[in-house]
């Protein structure tokens, strides 16, 4: 990449972006404020918003969206006649889980083998930094080609749909030519990949109730209705012998026909214990891309350490549902509770609530934008090709745009590749792939311009 100036100056603001990441990843951005003070999330609001008026960046402003968080939005024109494109990235972030199981502090950059450690590093404040060399290299070279909007969401992790109801509310901010979205990732480090499909996603939370309150096991039970027993039969109903989500009525996607992914590469990169088996049936990019898939992500009952002899009253759990392009999010919500009461035994009293949706996303792979992408990650990678690769997780703003904009072309591409373990402790980010995705990006915005 050296004999290419673009690619030059950014490594050249390598350092810098370094700095910047470390402040950024140093606020404490959880958009859960039961969990964690909103205080926090604002810092990293005004902390972008900063950085966008630093560059020149007009409009600049934090928007109030209906889920109670901020979304920083600013605008740089481009030439006369230019077209738009549309930079996205979120800098709120998972919560970190056990402190004390990460290495180093989860909101300390940490530099350690060659990676920066940290919550967010990759997924998705690296996105923000991303955007930020593209365009400062671009201004160092001849200067930026389009009119660029940038937007960056403060709640996407916890799926409340904020900005997407501000962005229908508003349909003439975020509207552009194309549109990047900085929060997906390369299939392998080194290799550049662009997300052409995003499976859907549903979060329902299940109660079950069975007594008025707890009793003792030992005078009770054996014929009191014991709701988390209840609960684990209802949960168990979700899957096949062989681990294959059965959500009644919820029929799977076609089969994926793009980048392949060996199971010996998936065990690697999923951490899968020795002796343990994959869950599942079909290729394992049909598993984790195209087909439906539920997790139990959380469940009240009581801990080991001081639990009691005792019947359980109540149960609850929440259920995350992970549907493929081409199933509407709404229905698969109505399949799944209506399986989850279906399913309820001994005559439970049984409720479901939704919690949060997002539609699923197929991207259109022929547009000029494709192709103008293409070539610039042949240029930041040289030797590889781009790859085209699903993504299991949702991004439920893509549909959002796709619906509001369809005639913008959207591209997905981004710093979370396996070894970045976004979500688990110890998330981190290559400083080689946000120097390489920085120039692809930049090149990618001067492409787009000439095509």
């Amino acid at each position: 990449m050296s004999s290419n100036p673009v690619a030059e100056t950014v490594a050249s603001l390598m350092p810098r972006a370094k700095e910047e990441l470390t402040e950024l990843v140093a606020f404490r951005s959880v958009a859960d404020f039961d969990q964690f003070p909103r205080s926090e999330s604002e810092g990293a609001a005004r902390w972008v918003a900063d950085a966008l008026a630093g560059e020149g960046f007009q409009d600049v402003a934090l928007l109030d969206t209906p889920d109670g968080t901020q979304s920083v939005y600013g605008y740089l024109p481009g030439p006369a006649g230019s077209k738009t494109v549309l930079l996205y990235a979120h800098y709120d972030v998972q919560p970190p889980l056990d402190e004390a199981a990460w290495t180093t502090p989860p909101f300390e950059l940490t530099e350690r083998d060659g990676r920066w450690y940290g919550r967010g590093a990759a997924d998705c404040k690296g996105g923000v930094i991303m955007h930020l060399l593209a365009l400062r290299a671009l201004k160092a070279n001849g200067g930026i080609p389009v009119g660029v909007k940038v937007i960056a969401e403060g709640s996407e992790e916890m799926g409340t749909g904020g900005l997407e109801r501000y962005a229908e509310e508003h349909p003439e901010l975020l509207a552009a030519d194309t549109i990047v979205i900085g929060d997906a990732g390369n299939f392998r480090a080194g290799l550049p990949t662009v997300t052409s499909t995003l499976r859907g996603m549903t979060l329902v939370r299940v109660r079950i109730d069975t007594l008025a309150g707890n009793l003792h096991s030992g005078q009770f039970g054996g014929a009191a209705p014991d709701a988390l027993a209840a609960l684990i039969r209802v949960l168990d109903s979700l899957r096949a012998e062989d681990g294959s989500t059965t959500v009644e009525g919820l029929s799977g996607g076609p089969a994926w026909e793009g980048l392949e992914y060996t199971e010996e590469q998936f065990r690697r990169d999923a951490k899968v214990l020795d002796g343990v088996e994959l869950t599942g049936s079909g290729t394992v990019a049909d598993r984790i891309w195209a087909r439906p898939a539920v997790t139990v992500i959380g469940i009240d009952c009581p801990p080991v350490v001081g639990a009691t002899p005792s019947v359980q009253a109540c149960a609850r759990a929440l259920v995350s549902l992970r549907v493929p392009p081409g199933v509407d999010a709404g229905e698969a919500t109505k399949l799944l509770q209506a399986h989850l009461e279906a399913h309820t035994p001994w005559g439970a009293r049984v409720s479901t609530e939704q919690i949060g949706e997002g539609q699923a996303f197929r991207a259109d792979t022929g547009s000029p934008a494709y192709q103008a992408m293409a070539a610039a990650m042949a240029v930041a990678y040289p030797g590889q090709e781009m790859q085209y690769a699903g993504q299991g997780g949702s991004i439920p703003l893509c549909n959002t745009l796709a619906a509001l904009y369809p005639r913008a072309e959207i591209l997905l591409i981004g710093l979370s590749e396996p070894e970045a373990q976004i979500h688990a402790v110890n998330e981190s980010v290559s400083p080689d792939e946000l120097e390489r995705l920085s120039v692809a990006e930049a090149l990618f915005l001067r492409n787009y311009a000439a095509g």
